[in-house]
Parts: structure tokens; C-alpha cells; sequence
């Protein structure tokens, strides 16, 4: 499993080397997003790469009109060209080595298009397992591609999955 350059954001972005990156950043549009989901201090764990769906459910929302709602993600995690894990409701990522941690939502920046999932930064609020992922402090999700639903839905209940792309970013103290 390793630390790679992503073909949107190196990975050193995403980690303790943010502030040297920031400095070589003239784009205040991608500076800010950075900004959003920076983690100095950390060091990287694991980078992993996501393919799956982001599942919506048609409800009622509190105007009384039916809109989707995000349900949950479904997606194989991949890692050096091979599966190392899944990533589904909690949201969890579990390794095949046992290893699991759910992760709560503390930042956020818009995708690149309005049809890309934002980018995150999540605090790890529980473990499972030894392995990797044991001693995962912070999450970021980026360089996410697709993942967006703005059709009108018709029926309460109904799912859909719309197809997405992102890495994550599992950091360690």
C-alpha cells in the first residue's frame, strides 16, 4: 500500500506538508479548498482509491416536497491495483485485513464540477480491528468525480445510485 500523486492533488498536499504547498499556490479557488480539508500533523497511513456509487432515497423533505437524500456510499477500495477494502454507511472503510473506522464529517469543499461529490475531511469516531486502520486519527476524501443526483424523484423510497470516483486519504498522529 502506498503514497502516490494523485492527478489532481499530491498526496503531500493532503498531509503535514500543506503549508509549504499552500505557499506555491496562487489559485485562491483551490487554496481555499485545501484550506477546508487540511490536516497538519498528521502522516499518511494509507491512500486508497474509490469506486462505487452514492446511494439517495426519494423522501419527503420538511417543505413537503419529495427530493433524493443521500442514503449511504457503496464503493471497492483499491490500493497499488488491488482491492483492499470497502467503504459503505457510517461512513466506514474496512481492509480486508480486518481493520475498520467510521468517520464524522468536520470539513468540507466543493468537487471541482457541480456534478462531483465534495471533498472532506472527517474525524475518526471509532475503530475495529488491528490493522491499518487501527490507529486512523483523520479522513480525507478528494479528487472525487461524479457522485452528484439533481434529478426530481417521483416516488418516496425509491433509491438510485449515481457512479463516483475519489481517493481517501486515511492519516495518522
Amino acid at each position: 500500500m502506498s503514497t502516490q500523486t494523485f492527478s489532481n492533488v499530491p498526496a503531500n498536499v493532503a498531509n503535514s506538508a500543506l503549508s509549504s504547498s499552500l505557499a506555491r499556490c496562487d489559485n485562491p479557488r483551490v487554496q481555499a479548498k485545501i484550506e477546508a480539508i487540511a490536516a497538519p500533523g498528521l502522516t499518511i497511513v494509507l491512500t486508497a482509491r474509490a469506486e462505487g456509487q452514492q446511494i439517495y432515497e426519494c423522501k419527503t423533505g420538511s417543505d413537503g416536497k419529495l427530493a433524493w437524500a443521500f442514503r449511504e456510499p457503496q464503493a471497492t477500495l483499491t490500493a497499488d491495483g488491488k482491492v483492499v477494502g470497502r467503504h459503505y454507511a457510517g461512513p466506514t472503510w474496512e481492509l480486508a485485513d480486518g481493520s475498520a473506522v467510521v468517520g464524522k464529517a468536520i470539513g468540507n469543499a466543493p468537487g471541482a464540477t457541480t456534478n462531483d461529490i465534495a471533498w472532506l475531511k472527517l474525524e475518526a469516531v471509532s475503530h475495529k480491528g488491528s490493522g491499518t486502520l487501527a490507529d486512523v486519527a483523520m479522513v480525507q476524501r478528494i479528487n472525487t468525480v461524479g457522485g452528484q443526483l439533481k434529478d426530481d424523484c417521483d416516488r418516496p423510497g425509491t433509491t438510485r445510485g449515481m457512479p463516483y470516483t475519489a481517493d481517501y486519504v486515511f492519516l495518522r498522529k
